[in-house]
């Protein structure tokens, strides 16, 4: 479906216009419902500013855009935007256009064996009529009208108006957010005092939910709203601005124990105060889950740098026990361990100040390497480089990946790059390649090579066994080793995102066991 700003442009609507026109459909939902009735939006084909007051011939309208009521049933079923009317089909929208004025006028059409009326409202921007709104009501179940429905109909009329006048949606206010009251959420009509003249029933139980017992109409709605959350500190200014209905404010109450989302509309018609529309919305069950969810999302964090710090504990343990054992092969098996943990502590570290579970492993694959260069600079005096880009990866492969990462380098530094007959001046890069569902990491040395009799399936390093056990089985990808052309060695590691196996061991458990 064509976009309003696409199909605007046919109109020659563009700048300040097209924003204007971009803020009302945000928000004509509201008008849409409280007229129980569709609203198309319509723009001239041709320029229709003549000094005669005559519509040009052969001008025709383009549907910019259409809204369906919640609150009725619709009279238009068909979506129609992007399509086109010629002039004579159209007369009340020539009307409302050159005649800046709301178009009631004719007899209802019936369409498909249902009566529709139509009306049509210029949509005004500094005193220039820049698009028209029909507004057509399906009058099958037409009834006796309900105080509701009265209430409903009264502020859509000074709604009409207002946009006629050009003052809806208020000039230099934002868009609407998409999680603001809607009109069957509850309504309260205030008048230009800011007594409540009319309290829809849901306005009214959500009153209720914050403590009031008494009845609402007839209350100046911004004292009582103040009393209900008295004793709650520090109060919200904004809470006396949005109940009083004085300007457009979007707030919530909070009290007994409820949360209800309030939305201010002041009216205004013929330069006049008429009073305000109020909105709410009961969110008291949304705003419990968020704080759960901010709960949950603390306690993750917090177990993340507990992880973290026992880790480091270890290490140090682990550390102090290397500088009392004298067997060199021992030393090097405790130093290996230390390292181990060291990888798997910093992705808990990342984790501990996030939000969810993913994290930049750029961010730890730069970590790794700073300290795989700094632990082997006595042995090789190399630096690992990095070339290209990990991403955000999710906890269940970071973890993992730090590992095999850390052991890559430090078996390229220990045995690749440490060769008695080699000069310790070698070259160690890691090539990152993210694409569509897939992470390529490529580890390569120019140093000593493998050996001729080398088998991955076979070897006896303890490193490798576990760099093939995580990525053949906790990251479901695929291992390469093999000679670099020009000498040295060559790693490729082969990971897909997004499917990884569910219901295995966690990545923190397997590596843990690995070490």
């Amino acid at each position: 479906m064509p976009t309003l700003t696409h199909l605007a442009s046919r109109a020659g609507i563009r700048g300040p216009d097209l924003e204007w026109l971009h803020a009302l459909i945000s928000d004509w939902q509201l008008l849409a419902d409280l007229s129980f009735a569709d609203l198309v939006l319509w723009a001239p084909l041709a320029d229709c500013e003549h000094d005669d007051g005559t519509w040009p011939e052969g001008a025709g309208w383009t549907a910019l855009a259409q809204m369906r009521p919640t609150t009725a049933p619709t009279a238009l079923p068909d979506d129609i935007v992007g399509t086109l009317r010629p002039s004579h089909e159209q007369p009340l929208l020539a009307a409302a256009f050159l005649e800046r004025r709301v178009c009631r006028e004719g007899d209802p059409e019936w369409t498909r064996g249902v009566p529709v009326r139509h009306e049509t409202i210029p949509v005004s921007r500094e005193g220039r009529v820049i698009a028209v709104i029909e507004r057509s009501t399906n009058l099958s179940s037409a009834r006796t009208p309900s105080r509701l429905d009265l209430a409903y109909l009264s502020a859509a009329d000074d709604l009409t108006q207002m946009v006629a006048a050009g003052i809806f949606p208020a000039p230099g206010e934002e868009p609407v957010l998409v999680r603001s009251p809607r009109v069957g959420d509850g309504m309260l009509r205030l008048s230009h005092s800011g007594k409540v003249t009319y309290a829809s029933p849901n306005g009214l139980s959500a009153f209720r939910r914050l403590g009031l017992t008494a009845d609402l109409v007839g209350k100046q709605l911004g004292p009582l709203t103040a009393r209900l959350c008295a004793g709650r500190v520090p109060r919200d200014d904004s809470l006396m601005v949005a109940a009083s209905g004085r300007s457009h404010a979007e707030t919530e109450v909070d009290a007994n124990g409820a949360v209800v989302q309030l939305r201010t509309i002041p009216l205004v018609v013929d330069g006049e105060r008429a009073g305000a529309l109020i909105l709410l919305r009961d969110v008291t069950e949304l705003r419990h889950r968020e704080r759960e969810l901010l709960t949950k999302d603390a306690t993750i964090r917090e177990i993340h740098h507990r992880v973290k710090n026992n880790l480091q504990t270890v290490a140090a343990l682990l550390r102090l026990q290397a500088r009392r054992v004298r067997a060199p092969e021992a030393r090097a098996a405790l130093d290996e361990a230390v390292r181990r943990v060291g990888s798997i502590a910093m992705v808990h570290e990342t984790l501990s100040h996030v939000p969810d579970e993913i994290v930049d492993f750029d961010d730890i694959a730069g970590r790794v390497a700073m300290m795989a260069g700094e632990v082997s600079a006595a042995e090789a005096r190399v630096t690992p480089r990095l070339a290209g880009e990990f991403g955000l990866l999710p906890a269940l492969v970071a973890t993992p990946l730090a590992l095999v990462l850390t052991e890559l380098l430090q078996n390229a530094l220990q045995h690749g790059l440490s060769h008695p007959e080699q000069d310790a001046t070698g070259s160690l890069e890691v090539a990152a390649v993210r694409g569509p569902g897939r992470l390529t990491v490529t580890v390569s040395d120019d140093g000593a090579g493998l050996p001729a009799d080398f088998d991955l399936d076979s070897t006896s390093s303890l490193g490798l066994q576990i760099v093939r056990t995580l990525v053949l089985t906790e990251l479901n990808g695929r291992l390469e080793i093999e000679p670099r052309p020009g000498g040295g060695t060559r790693v490729l590691v082969e990971i897909p995102l997004g499917e990884l196996p569910l219901g295995e061991a966690h990545p923190d458990e397997a590596s843990s066991a690995a070490v």
